[in-house]
């Protein structure tokens, strides 16, 4: 009783989701760090003699993104609302061009390039450097839906509000982004979920759009037999094979050859590891058996290296950032704070959930990185910069803001570091409706104010009329 009294009193301090904020993302990416550099340093220093290429390559996206975070952590909420629509246009934009030169260089045999731009898969790259527009289109979703929902207010629960103009971006992000990554299209789907649970839409508005989402994934897991995706024409659709290997998988002989062998080394990496782990860098599955190990199946590297005591600690990291999100959420007075900040948790915590999900076999496999930890430079920019706009709300809590301008740091630190929120504006009582008389409303009686007579003298007499009655 005494541990829960003082977990409650911290958690009561007005500056606790900044630091829980704080925490649990800054360990996360610590972790993450630290795992890149566990499953690439052999393969790097067996290619080119340098055991730290991918951790320095990373290393550099990180502070990238800690310059993100420190930036969007200092902007207002009306910065965020005026960027939601740029920042959606700039990630359709990018997702047009990405599908057309992909689409240019399969119908043509050629590379898919214009001038010193060229794209692949799922990144557009210019040399070497590049960017995934679906991490863009993530959190332009987030700003640009919050602003439309907060603006619709109460008239959400009637359908032609969200028909226009919410659904149809929406739709025509999940062309863009899942004709190429089926995976992050239902990143975006947990988003948007989240956008409409905070926003209070009914719950037979979540049904149709279940059932609108699977008919959705059923047609882009049909297309890609036509070519979408990194699928081919006239091979076997690879979506399908993933649906159907997680339903019914084949024998453990077949699965050396087919689809499911990621999952079955993901697995075998799993039972290496037990409880503890074999120990940091001491990890055999990622040498050439487990594809994608700094990646996608990142989290199979620690289970085998860091055992289930390392798995937890990291599915306990992300859930300590999802009720530091919904705390958020829930504390914050600005409507449009409170959705993009569900929006914002809701995408990280379903992207970590469909990562972990496919490696330990609950989910299928979608090929998502795991925030924080997995290697992407885009990916790891963009998601410490939502962090940072995460930072901005909690700041901005009443209790937060009050607690700031009452103990304010030294101006060189909010300076360097953030500026002070505003505080919270206070809320007028509404003045109650005036009492009537009787059957009349007192508003009614009193429609000669104009022709008032002052008080204490009576309508149609004056002083000489009052002395002439006491004479009399």
């Amino acid at each position: 009783m005494g541990g829960l009294a003082a977990l409650r009193g911290l958690l009561a301090r007005p500056l606790a989701s900044y630091h829980l904020l704080l925490a649990s993302s800054g360990l996360l990416l610590l972790i993450g760090l630290t795992m890149v550099f566990s499953a690439t340093s052999v393969r790097d220093y067996a290619a080119g003699g340098n055991a730290s290429a991918s951790l320095t390559k990373q290393a550099i996206f990180a502070v990238i993104g800690i310059v993100a975070f420190w930036a969007c952590q200092r902007l207002p909420a009306s910065t965020y609302r005026a960027l939601g629509r740029p920042t959606l246009a700039v990630a359709v934009g990018l997702l047009v061009l990405l599908n057309l030169l992909v689409a240019y260089g399969r119908l043509t045999g050629a590379p898919a390039r214009i001038g010193p731009l060229e794209a692949e898969l799922l990144g557009l790259y210019v040399g070497s450097v590049g960017l995934q527009p679906s991490e863009v289109a993530k959190f332009a979703l987030v700003l640009w839906g919050a602003y439309v929902l907060a603006r619709k207010g109460a008239a959400l629960g009637w359908w032609r509000e969200l028909a226009a103009p919410l659904f149809p971006v929406v739709g025509l992000l999940f062309v863009l982004v899942g004709y190429n990554d089926l995976g992050s299209m239902l990143c975006l789907l947990a988003l948007v979920v989240g956008l409409l649970w905070a926003a209070g839409v009914r719950l037979r508005v979540f049904a149709t759009l279940s059932a609108i989402g699977l008919a959705g994934i059923g047609l882009l897991v049909a297309v890609a037999s036509l070519g979408a995706g990194s699928g081919v024409r006239g091979e076997e659709n690879y979506r399908l094979q993933r649906l159907t290997m997680f339903v019914s998988p084949p024998p453990l002989e077949q699965c050396r050859e087919q689809l499911c062998y990621q999952m079955v080394q993901a697995r075998y990496a799993i039972a290496n590891g037990g409880w503890f782990g074999t120990g940091l860098g001491q990890g055999r599955s990622k040498w050439a058996w487990l594809p994608a190990a700094e990646n996608d199946f990142i989290f199979a590297v620690i289970a085998e290296e860091l055992g289930v005591v390392g798995c937890v600690v990291v599915v306990s990291l992300f859930a300590v950032l999802a009720y530091t999100g919904l705390r958020i959420a829930r504390r914050v007075d600005d409507p449009f704070r409170r959705l993009a900040a569900a929006g914002a948790t809701a995408w990280l915590i379903g992207q970590a959930f469909i990562n972990i999900g496919g490696v330990i076999g609950l989910l299928p496999l979608t090929g998502v990185p795991l925030p924080f930890i997995s290697v992407g430079g885009s990916a790891l920019v963009v998601t410490l910069a939502a962090v940072g706009m995460l930072a901005s709300f909690a700041r901005a809590e009443p209790d937060a803001a009050r607690a700031l301008h009452a103990r304010p740091p030294a101006q060189w630190v909010r300076l360097v570091w953030a500026p002070l929120p505003p505080l919270p504006g206070r809320r007028r009582r509404a003045t109650p409706p005036p009492a009537a008389r009787g059957t009349v409303p007192r508003a009614r009686k009193r429609r000669g104010d104009d022709q008032a007579v002052p008080r204490g003298t009576r309508q149609g007499r004056g002083r000489g009329g009052a002395a002439d009655e006491r004479r009399r």
